[in-house]
């Protein structure tokens, strides 16, 4: 089965005329002439990262999403190839839906009559790892329950899978060691990064449960609305969620005629986003047009949650510093933060790095600020990290292609969306909270429970420690610590009163 499969790989690379990457090739340019020799039809006519998407989408499902994935890769791909990769469409054919319901009652244990009140054999979506039926709950009553969206597992996807990756991780070996970009490209890295998120995407109850963390964050919010997890109807390989009634966000002139407010729609999407990446540390990764629709009431209504991303508290620094520096044009400050984060190497001069960021953003901001794309403000920073080996994170890979996502969303509802008027208080008000008082109380009422219990046991810890056997440890200890407490007994101090003031809240 593999061997056929690497056959249809090289029979689709001589299709498309991909061999026009091994020309010139010290070792394998004649495998190029003698393609070229073959007497079969070839396509290329057409431009080579044209090509090369028109290929993925001939070798199927599996590996368009690894163009997909591919695309958000900007750090590593030339613009041409990522832009091509990133029309890859994730449709496929679907399959019976008699299949279905025998995915779901092997995977639930039950009929599905006795699960559903109602199920529509007939799929609403499908793509290529599931498909999307609709149904009812049935009520303990009998009667018709909540209407439900069924998502369940292609059948035999798993084994298609697993082959398809194998051959993935030897084609990229043999890049990585053919070609004298190989290493730099990092083919086996992308590749096993592409697993994770493929195995990631096959298991309902990993969508499931980060769809139930959106949903919890975004609790009672006038801007976003995350469908209900119905857990007793859930496994590795069914997903049922609320049905959730709107209109797909793409279908502008529906927008119109139904009422919304597409001005105050696209300043929802910017707000929701930055809400996600720097209150919640937390952000659906995948919020292209297909997945986003919009409730009668002028709310979003987020869908599959395959793909998230998940922020520290040092990315989400980071990025607040880079984004409010670079429309400030501090250049200099986008340097430090990069030398601060050790995302280039500490030896890195400062005024360099700086020189070449200037380069690469000052026409960014020849355009007024409205028409700046944070997106390719990321981008340009990626593009310039690369010249000085910096190690791009994959939760800001995902995060850079989010933003794109949302910016083009919000310039389709309103041209004259000005993101930095948007975004600049929200950035500016989270900056505030880190590093000014609201930031120190937060870390004080987050640290006071860890003070309260230490505080008491400290007199013993010292007891207990002046009279073991290494004096000399000790006294070098004892000193290290005197030196602590001399810096922290204001703080201290603090935490006191403030313990002293909930205790007195609790007396009284």
């Amino acid at each position: 089965m593999r061997i056929s499969r690497f056959f249809k790989i090289v029979s689709t690379f001589y299709r498309f005329g991909l061999d026009d990457f091994l020309e010139g090739h010290s070792k394998l340019g004649i495998v190029h002439k003698l393609f070229g020799l073959l007497p079969l039809r070839r396509d290329t006519s057409a431009p080579l990262p044209q090509r090369v998407r028109l290929a993925l989408e001939s070798l199927g499902p599996i590996f368009v999403k690894f163009g997909q994935v591919l695309s958000t890769r900007r750090d590593l791909l030339p613009p041409d190839y990522a832009d091509e990769l990133a029309r890859l469409q994730d449709r496929v054919p679907p399959y019976d839906g008699l299949l279905a319901r025998e995915v779901i009652e092997r995977s639930l244990g039950r009929k599905v009559d006795e699960l559903y009140l109602d199920f529509d054999n007939t799929p609403v979506a499908s793509a290529s790892v599931a498909q999307v039926h609709k149904a009812w709950l049935r009520q303990p009553d009998g009667g018709r329950g909540r209407e439900v969206a069924v998502k369940v597992l292609r059948p035999g996807i798993q084994p298609v899978i697993e082959q398809d990756l194998a051959l993935m991780a030897t084609l990229a070996g043999w890049v990585e060691k053919l070609f004298t970009d190989g290493k730099r490209l990092k083919p086996r890295e992308v590749v096993a990064e592409f697993d994770k998120y493929l195995h990631d995407e096959l298991d309902m109850m990993h969508e499931a449960a980060n769809a139930s963390q959106l949903r919890r964050n975004f609790k009672n919010s006038d801007m976003l609305i995350v469908p209900e997890v119905f857990y007793d109807y859930t496994s590795r390989d069914v997903l049922t969620l609320e049905w959730m009634h709107g209109i797909p966000v793409g279908q502008v002139d529906r927008l119109r005629e139904a009422g919304v407010d597409l001005t105050k729609l696209s300043r929802y999407g910017v707000e929701i986003f930055f809400t996600q990446v720097f209150r919640h540390g937390f952000f659906h990764a995948d919020m292209h047009p297909g997945n986003i629709f919009v409730a009668a009431d002028g709310r979003y209504i987020a869908l599959d949650f395959g793909i998230v991303g998940t922020l520290t508290d040092t990315d989400k620094h980071y990025l607040a510093v880079n984004f409010l520096a670079f429309f400030n044009r501090d250049y200099h400050r986008v340097a430090t933060a990069h030398i601060e984060s050790g995302w280039v190497p500490k030896d890195t001069r400062a005024e360099e790095l700086e020189a070449a960021v200037r380069t690469v953003c000052e026409p960014i901001f020849e355009k007024p600020l409205s028409e700046i794309s944070f997106g390719m403000v990321l981008l340009r920073l990626f593009e310039t990290s690369r010249r000085f080996n910096v190690e791009i994170q994959p939760q800001l890979v995902l995060l850079q292609k989010t933003l794109l996502n949302i910016e083009g969303l919000g310039r389709q509802l309103d041209p004259n969306l000005d993101l930095w008027d948007t975004a600049k208080p929200f950035l500016t008000k989270w900056m505030n909270e880190q590093i000014g008082w609201r930031g120190l109380l937060r870390t004080l009422k987050h640290e006071a429970p860890q003070w309260a219990t230490t505080l008491p046991t400290l007199p013993r810890k010292l007891n207990d420690a002046l009279s073991s056997a290494n004096s000399e440890l000790l006294i070098s200890g004892y000193i290290q610590l005197m030196r602590e407490q001399k810096r922290q007994n204001w703080l201290l101090a603090l935490i006191a009163i403030l313990l002293a003031a909930l205790l007195l809240k609790n007396w009284l």
